[in-house]
């Protein structure tokens, strides 16, 4: 087991300082001088141009340039957005609970949603029941994002005006629409999953055995095939937490909700170079720490799986 969680650390490491490495090529691969897009509408002469170089380590050389900057991400500094003079660091830290928050509200969505619909297209397998579930399963995964928020803005806001279409705070009222929109394609997902995770589980000898002892039915759903079938789900939406906190990025946009997804949005549409670099990098280091934890947990649950 040593080994296993030895080898997921050390990949996760590789996988940060390649993220790192990709991110701080950013400010580098972008057209322009970079000193320009700070300078703005300023007159702009060499010697200022030449001095903020200089105070941006700009003209040492590019590993010298790395190493500081993953010097100083290390120790949580990300630097300055160059326009507002705000610490990137403080601003994600302000941003990121808003976006945590949705992602979770879309995931319990998902779950709640997704897992009632797989279990009864399962249990009715084959029937109308069934091929209604795959049939809105399939075109929840078909329809984007966008038009779901807009589709779902158009009933809930516009027409029965039960839900606001701009969201900014933590209230039942202003998460619904936006965690509907990020949970719905995740919930399509889950009831899939748990249709096929159950349809083969009741194929299973322990299933047979317990319908052969004459246990209600109900009992036996409910108690050894349920908590079996819901295993791969688990690792699934840990998984897909990782992946709506990416994903969190249109739904924001759209509701006008604050997040580090309109922040990294707000910041590319203002040549924000510094910010745009801390969000990337937030964000790839959230995902992979979600991810090593969920191998680990499963390493934890699932034996083989330590021997790979």
């Amino acid at each position: 087991m040593f080994n296993y969680l030895l080898r997921r650390i050390l990949t996760s490491i590789l996988v940060l300082f390649g993220v790192s490495m990709l991110v701080f090529s950013v400010i580098h691969l972008v057209p322009g001088d970079v000193t320009m897009a700070i300078l703005g509408r300023q007159k702009v002469t060499e010697e200022k141009v030449a001095a903020l170089r200089e105070q941006l380590g700009l003209n040492d050389p590019l590993y010298v340039q790395y190493g500081r900057y993953l010097s100083n991400a290390l120790r949580g500094d990300l630097g300055t957005s160059i326009r507002t003079n705000q610490s990137v660091s403080e601003a994600i830290a302000e941003q990121l609970p808003s976006t945590v928050m949705l992602a979770m509200s879309a995931l319990i969505v998902a779950l709640s949603i997704g897992a009632v619909l797989g279990l009864l297209a399962a249990l009715r397998h084959g029937s109308w029941v069934d091929t209604l579930v795959m049939g809105l399963s399939v075109s929840g995964l078909s329809i984007p994002t966008f038009w779901m928020g807009l589709l779902l803005i158009l009933f809930f806001s516009v027409r029965l005006k039960l839900f606001p279409s701009i969201s900014n705070g933590s209230s039942f009222a202003d998460l619904f629409l936006p965690a509907l929109t990020l949970g719905l394609p995740e919930a399509a997902v889950v009831a899939r999953m748990v249709r096929a995770s159950m349809l083969d589980v009741l194929n299973k000898e322990y299933i047979t055995t317990a319908r052969a002892k004459g246990l209600p039915e109900r009992w036996v759903i409910l108690k050894h095939a349920v908590r079996n079938a819901l295993i791969p789900v688990v690792t699934f939406l840990g998984l897909q937490m990782a992946y709506l906190l990416g994903g969190a990025t249109i739904v924001e946009t759209m509701f006008a909700r604050q997040g580090i997804g309109r922040l990294a949005v707000q910041s590319i549409f203002n040549r924000d170079y510094p910010m745009v670099q801390g969000v990337v990098l937030v964000t790839a280091a959230i995902y992979v720490l979600i991810n090593t934890l969920t191998d680990i947990t499963y390493g934890f649950l699932n034996p083989k799986i330590r021997l790979k």
